[in-house]
């Protein structure tokens, strides 16, 4: 059922309800990340506080509200996940991948799930709320992860700068910590504006354990383009792991997710984990995706209109689950396995001190399929 939008109104002064549930959702070492709990659940305050968020500015098809949240920092109730902390600076995301797992969470606003990639919610007052819900018992020993449910590096932060707001305020707080600092942290983007806080991250780095996950699903541009419709090319996201790991910050590629019958061809993942070699990743994590009703709503027509040879197969593997069959997924595990083992990649963060491999050889191996693909 679609919901109406929120009016543009402006700020009123009204008491904030009590905070809602966290949503723990997103993409962590390959795993898929539960939603805490279904989309028809009520949501305490967040659809009233969506409802009357004022309207900011307006873009190209896109608005942005300032929504006042409780906190900044959620606990995320899954076992499923390598995490207990999540923070994502806004809510929506505008660069509108047609399969986002994670546009249910509109849904919890009252709004369509369609509408994800045109209303994005700035969580307001990041620094504040985060500055005041840390303290060393809650996070020495636990991991937070920035960017699990939307991407902390979207156009929105150049206009409002949240993320960078978050990321100042972590490395603050890690001074004050015993021993100058230790932090687990991650950010997951599609962005190579990440590189715009290289020098930040570096300080966080050098007191802190640190991992930036780029996303990269596909290296052909103009696949990408259909595919994820606003995101950075594929070519900018690999420069950027690139910058990151010369600059001393470890970065790696999530190869997630993979879409059945689209990007899953053994040559062009052999030529995605050949570029992340060659663009000095530390690691490379993959998935095959998984589709929520949320998702489903988007991507259908999507396949439809793009793939319509894929629609049949699709809506028998996920028209009952939001998972593709296991054989299919074992399959695709054990093909990322080997192209691992080939290129010199681990499937995972390292867990003691990051050793460079030998890069010039890995480069070297890598350098055919490369051609082949940006020949395409």
């Amino acid at each position: 059922m679609s919901h109406p939008a929120p009016q543009a109104r402006r700020a009123t002064s009204h008491p904030l309800p009590a905070p809602s549930r966290a949503i723990g959702t997103g993409w962590l070492g390959g795993f898929e990340l539960e939603p805490a709990s279904s989309p028809n659940t009520p949501t305490v305050g967040i659809a009233r506080l969506a409802a009357s968020a004022p309207l900011e500015s307006e873009g190209k098809g896109v608005d942005y509200y300032r929504l006042p949240v409780r906190s900044l920092l959620n606990r995320v109730d899954s076992r499923r996940v390598g995490f207990t902390w999540s923070i994502n600076p806004y809510r929506g995301c505008e660069f509108g991948c047609q399969y986002c797992y994670a546009r249910y969470t509109h849904e919890y606003m009252e709004l369509d799930a369609t509408e994800f990639e045109n209303k994005i919610y700035v969580k307001a007052e990041a620094a504040r709320l985060l500055r005041r819900d840390l303290t060393p018992e809650k996070v020495l020993g636990e991991h937070i992860a920035i960017g699990a449910a939307t991407d902390p590096y979207q156009p929105a932060e150049r206009r409002f700068g949240v993320t960078r707001a978050v990321l100042e305020t972590l490395l603050e707080f890690s001074r004050t910590l015993p021993g100058g600092g230790s932090l687990s942290l991650s950010i997951t983007t599609k962005s190579n504006l990440v590189v715009r806080d290289i020098e930040l991250l570096k300080q966080i780095s050098e007191r802190n354990r640190l991992f930036v996950n780029l996303s990269v699903t596909t290296l052909h541009p103009r696949l990408a383009r259909v595919v994820e419709p606003r995101a950075p090319r594929p070519d900018l996201r690999l420069e950027a792991v690139r910058q990151l790991n010369e600059a001393g910050v470890a970065a790696g590629v999530f190869a997630c997710p993979i879409l059945p019958g689209i990007t899953d061809g053994e040559r062009d993942l052999e030529a995605l984990v050949a570029a992340a070699a060659a663009a000095r990743a530390r690691y490379l994590c993959s998935n095959v995706v998984f589709l929520m009703p949320s998702a489903q709503k988007k991507f259908f027509p999507f396949l439809e209109e793009k793939f319509p040879r894929l629609v049949k197969q699709y809506r028998k593997w996920y028209g009952r689950r939001a998972y593709a069959p296991e054989s299919y997924r074992k399959e695709i595990s054990a093909r990322m396995h080997r192209l691992r083992a080939k290129y010199g990649l681990s499937g995972r963060w390292p867990d003691d001190e990051l050793s460079a491999p030998d890069y010039s050889a890995l480069v070297a191996a890598a350098r055919p399929q490369l051609a082949l693909a940006f020949a395409c």
